[in-house]
């Protein structure tokens, strides 16, 4: 059992570090080849890490400046939210679209407000406005553009990462081509003497 260990970790190392020893059997493409698997290696890590950094400043920095421009505002529906035509239609969550009104920066505004159904005209509801008193969309919190942010960075780490797995996959693809062709021009010119020898 000792000797089969032995001989399969042996095995082993050699096969994943033959193209880095000297060998009188090993090519300058092998040899091109080993150096083109540390390079890519080390470009998926560099890729997947920097990729992923990057990609989540801009989400979090996108994130934190619509934060900052949103400002909430005290609306007030005008009319129904059963009753009011043409904004009627529900959410998945059971919410629909009402008309109210609310002020911002010293002028009225007026808009289509997500609302509870049946919410009577009246009401006060709490909408999200930019500096112009546009309505927007509800602001992340900190914490969820934080979780925003990892999760797209993890995404954009990942693709990055495999795309250059595929470009190294494409360029080895591409070297296992060229090692073959050579290896058949060798043959061709090997092979009548080996058959001569052996015949």
């Amino acid at each position: 059992m000792a000797a089969t260990g032995r001989i399969r970790g042996t095995w082993g190392t050699g096969a994943w570090l033959w193209r880095w020893r000297r060998n009188p059997l090993r090519r300058r493409s092998d040899r091109l080849e080993a150096w083109l698997v540390l390079a890519i290696w080390a470009f998926v890590l560099l890729a997947g890490v920097l990729g992923g950094r990057a990609a989540a400043g801009v989400v979090d920095q996108a994130l934190a400046a619509h934060r900052a421009r949103s400002h909430a505002a005290r609306a007030v529906l005008t009319q129904d939210a059963d009753r009011t035509p043409g904004a009627l239609s529900r959410y998945g969550d059971g919410g629909m679209w009402a008309k109210a009104r609310w002020s911002a920066s010293g002028s009225p505004h007026t808009g289509l407000v997500k609302v509870e159904p049946g919410t009577r005209a009246g009401t006060a509801v709490t909408v999200w406005t930019d500096p112009s008193g546009e309505l927007v969309s509800l602001p992340a919190t900190e914490d969820q553009a934080r979780v925003q942010a990892r999760v797209v960075g993890t995404l954009a780490g990942m693709s990055a990462a495999a795309g250059v797995l595929v470009c190294g996959r494409l360029l080895r693809g591409r070297l296992d081509r060229r090692r073959l062709e050579a290896w058949d021009r060798e043959w061709e010119w090997i092979g009548p003497q080996w058959r001569r020898m052996t015949g």
